[in-house]
């Protein structure tokens, strides 16, 4: 089975940025690789620099509206999932993208879910990038996460937003082995009314990643990303250290 690696936070904290740079890491641990974009506002691909075509809301509006007589719902839906697979180097791409009619996005998510796991065979890794209010984790879209990482940015919003996903996924019921947080666009340590939050909250927190302007300007102009962060590098690879027993690393 795969690791599964879910990434949260609030809009604006560079969580789409940390997957693509995520992605770009585990590569050089292993692959393949399946990145998901679980938010309707999908950008991962620009910070993946890849191109995909179909989205699953676009493949859900099309089942609804005409399935081919010899398929069931969930076949069809299943063999048009694959051919919505972007494949890139090392990694492919899956990209939820936005419900554009009416209607529950349940069925969507359950499929999705199934589809998730069943292909996870496939793949090293999966990193999956959810939008900023954790609908999709709450939905319960994937049901076993070995990491999740909250994305912070040093302000209080920021760490406040963490700590209400941190809450929403224990109530959630769902299967996460480890929970991390991660204070990104980093200028210091935080302030003592931050660190009590987060402590008071149950939460630990996994590393700083510093402010670059690089990355900033690539982000502003819709660049991919190069590499890795070697902070980010350094978080992961300390957490994979503590986890041994999960022997992803050959």
């Amino acid at each position: 089975m795969a690791y599964v690696i879910a990434v949260a936070g609030k809009g604006g904290v560079g969580k789409t940025t940390i997957c693509a740079m995520l992605v770009q890491h585990l590569l050089k641990i292993d692959k393949p690789i399946l990145a998901v974009d679980a938010d309707p506002n999908s950008n991962l691909n620009v910070a993946l620099g890849l191109e995909y075509e179909e989205t699953i809301a676009d493949i859900r509006e099309e089942v609804k509206k005409q399935t081919p007589e010899s398929f069931s719902k969930s076949e069809f839906f299943g063999l048009r999932l694959e051919e919505a697979v972007a494949e890139g180097n090392g990694f492919d791409l899956l990209v939820m993208g936005r419900p554009e009619g009416p209607g529950c996005y349940c069925a969507v998510n359950n499929i999705l879910r199934e589809y998730l796991a069943r292909i996870s065979k496939k793949y090293k890794f999966v990193v999956i990038d959810n939008e900023a209010g954790m609908e999709h984790l709450s939905r319960r879209t994937a049901t076993d996460i070995d990491l999740l990482l909250l994305i912070s940015d040093p302000t209080m919003v920021g760490i406040s937003s963490a700590v209400n996903a941190f809450n929403t996924a224990k109530s959630a019921g769902l299967k996460i082995k480890d929970i991390v947080l991660v204070i990104n666009k980093s200028k210091g340590g935080l302030e003592s009314d931050k660190l009590k939050l987060i402590e008071n909250a149950g939460l630990k927190i996994g590393g700083y990643i510093c402010f670059q302007e690089e990355i900033q300007k690539n982000s502003e102009k819709g660049k991919g990303v190069v590499e890795a962060d070697s902070n980010l590098e350094n978080i992961i690879d300390s957490l994979f250290k503590q986890e041994e027993k999960i022997n992803i690393i050959p």
